[in-house]
C-alpha cells in the first residue's frame, strides 16, 4: 500500500502540461538552407507537414498558420537573423487569437524560450515539449506514465535554472533557505534528483515484473516477433491482420501506441507466435526522450525476430527508414536480430503496380490483406533459424501417449494414420529441448528428419 501511495504521488498531474484548454498554434519552421544541419533526405515543406500532424494529434489544438523562415544557424539565441526575426514577430502578432508558437526544432534552451515568449507574448513549444505532451495524453499504463515523468526531468531542471537566474536578478544574488545552509537551487536540484531516483526505482520494479512474464513465455517456447517502424506506419493494423484480433483498434494518429502489447497468432505451419506492438519512432526525437522509453524498447532485445514496417506512400519513407535503423542500432541489439530483420513495405494498395527496389523487402497492404501469406511464410522460415526449431516426422503408436504429448509440447503439422498397424506418421515443428525430452520418454520411436 505504501508503494502504491508513493507511485500515485509520482503519477500526479504534471507541472509541465499545457493544461486542458484549447491551443491555437502558429507553426514556425527554421529552414536551414545549407551546411551540415541541412538534411538531404527531406524538405522544409515535408518537415512542417509532420509538425502539423503532431499538433493535429492533440485534442483541442488547431493550427492557425504555418510559416517557413530561412536561417543559417538555428542554435543561436533568437534562432533567426535580425531582419527575419522582426518580420516573423510582426506576422505572429497579427494572427487572430494565437495562444502558442510551435518552433519546429528538436529542443530550445530555457533562455531562448524566455526570450521568444517575451518577444511574441505567447507560449513557445519545441518538438520535445509537443511530443512529450502527446505521450502524456496517450499514456494509459503506470509504466508509460512513469516513463513520461522521467522524460520531464531534464525540462524541469532547465526551467529551474531559468527560475533561479530570474530570482537572482530580482533579489541581487542567491538566498539561503531559512538557515538550512542550502540555496534555493541546491534544494530544488535535490528534490528533482530524489524524484528521478524514485521514478527509476519504480520502473525497475515493473521491468523485473516483465522479465518474470518473459521467462514464463520462454517456458512455453512461443517465438516472439517485434513489429517496429516509424510512427503511424501501420504496425497495429498489421498485427490485427496477422492475428485476427478483433479487439485491436488501430488509430490514424502519431504515437497511438506507447506501451508494449503482446498478441498471439498462428503461422501457416500452425506454429503459435507472440507479436509485440511497440512505440513508433520520429525524426529529431531528443536522446533522453528515447532513453526514457528504453524500458519499453528493451523488450525488443528479447524477441526472436524484428519486422520493420514502412509506410511506402510517405514522401519521407527513406528518411523514416534511416531514423528507425539508427534508433535500433543505438539500442545495442544482438547482431543476429538486426541481420535477420524482415523489411515490410506497407500501404502498397495506394501505389499503382508497386515493386520494392530493396532486395528481400516484402510488399503488403495490412488493411486489405495483400501479401500477408508471403509475409507469414517468411516469418515462419526466419523463426525456424532463429529459434533452432526442427521440422521432423515421427512414427508413433496410436495406443500410446505420444500423439497427445506432441500436441502439447510441439507444433503438429500433419498426422497420417496407418490403420492396418495402429500407427501414424506425425510431422512436427519441435524445439531442441522438447526434442531431447521426447527421445528420453520414447526411446523406441522412429524419427525421420525433414
Amino acid at each position: 500500500e505504501e508503494d502504491e501511495a508513493a507511485l500515485e504521488e509520482l503519477l500526479g498531474p504534471s507541472p509541465l502540461a499545457p493544461g486542458p484548454g484549447a491551443q491555437r498554434v502558429a507553426i514556425v519552421h527554421p529552414a536551414v538552407k545549407w551546411g551540415p544541419r541541412k538534411s538531404p533526405l527531406t524538405t522544409a515543406e515535408l518537415q512542417i507537414a509532420e509538425a502539423i500532424a503532431l499538433v493535429d494529434t492533440l485534442q483541442n489544438w488547431t493550427v492557425l498558420d504555418k510559416i517557413i523562415v530561412p536561417t543559417k544557424n538555428p542554435n543561436k539565441k533568437f534562432v533567426f537573423g535580425k531582419g527575419n526575426f522582426q518580420v516573423l514577430t510582426e506576422k505572429i502578432k497579427k494572427l487572430p487569437h494565437v495562444t502558442a508558437v510551435f518552433l519546429n526544432v528538436e529542443r530550445i534552451s530555457s533562455l531562448t524560450k524566455k526570450e521568444l515568449e517575451g518577444a511574441w507574448g505567447v507560449k513557445v513549444f519545441d518538438r520535445y515539449t509537443v511530443v512529450l505532451h502527446i505521450f502524456r495524453c496517450n499514456a494509459w499504463t503506470k509504466e508509460a506514465k512513469l516513463q513520461v515523468a522521467l522524460a520531464e526531468i531534464p525540462l524541469l531542471r532547465s526551467n529551474l535554472k531559468n527560475e533561479v537566474s530570474q530570482r537572482d536578478q530580482q533579489r541581487g544574488g542567491s538566498r539561503y533557505i531559512m538557515g538550512s545552509g542550502e540555496t534555493f537551487l541546491e534544494t530544488q536540484n535535490r528534490v528533482l534528483k530524489e524524484r528521478e531516483l524514485k521514478i527509476r526505482n519504480a520502473l525497475e520494479k515493473l521491468r523485473r515484473k516483465r522479465a518474470l512474464l518473459r521467462t514464463q513465455r520462454r517456458k512455453c517456447e512461443f517465438p516472439m516477433v517485434s513489429i517496429m517502424g516509424y510512427t503511424n506506419c501501420g504496425k497495429t493494423t498489421l498485427i490485427k491482420a496477422l492475428t485476427g484480433e478483433a479487439g485491436l483498434q488501430p488509430r490514424d494518429q502519431l504515437f497511438a501506441t506507447l506501451d508494449i502489447t503482446a498478441h498471439a497468432g498462428y503461422l501457416p505451419s500452425h506454429m503459435a507466435v507472440i507479436y509485440v506492438d511497440t512505440i513508433g519512432f520520429l525524426t529529431d526525437l531528443p536522446h533522453n526522450l528515447v532513453e526514457s522509453f528504453s524500458a519499453t524498447l528493451e523488450e525488443v532485445a528479447y524477441s526472436d525476430l524484428i519486422v520493420h514496417v514502412r509506410d511506402i506512400t510517405h514522401p519521407e519513407t527513406i528518411l523514416q527508414k534511416a531514423t528507425v535503423l539508427s534508433v535500433l542500432r543505438n539500442l545495442n541489439l544482438p547482431g543476429h536480430l538486426l541481420d535477420s530483420m524482415v523489411e515490410v513495405h506497407n500501404k502498397v494498395d495506394l501505389v499503382e503496380r508497386y515493386k520494392p527496389t530493396e532486395e528481400n523487402a516484402l510488399a503488403i497492404s495490412a488493411l486489405h490483406g495483400h501479401g500477408l501469406e508471403e509475409l507469414k511464410q517468411e516469418i515462419g522460415r526466419k523463426l525456424l533459424t532463429a529459434t533452432g526449431k526442427k521440422i521432423l516426422t515421427v512414427n508413433i503408436n496410436l495406443e500410446g501417449p505420444q500423439l497427445s504429448w506432441l500436441y502439447k509440447e510441439a507444433t503438429v503439422q500433419e498426422v497420417e494414420v496407418m490403420p492396418e498397424d495402429g500407427t501414424a506418421m506425425v510431422k512436427v515443428i519441435i524445439s531442441s529441448s522438447a526434442f531431447g525430452r521426447y527421445k528420453n520418454l520414447f526411446p523406441n520411436s522412429k524419427i525421420f528428419m525433414s
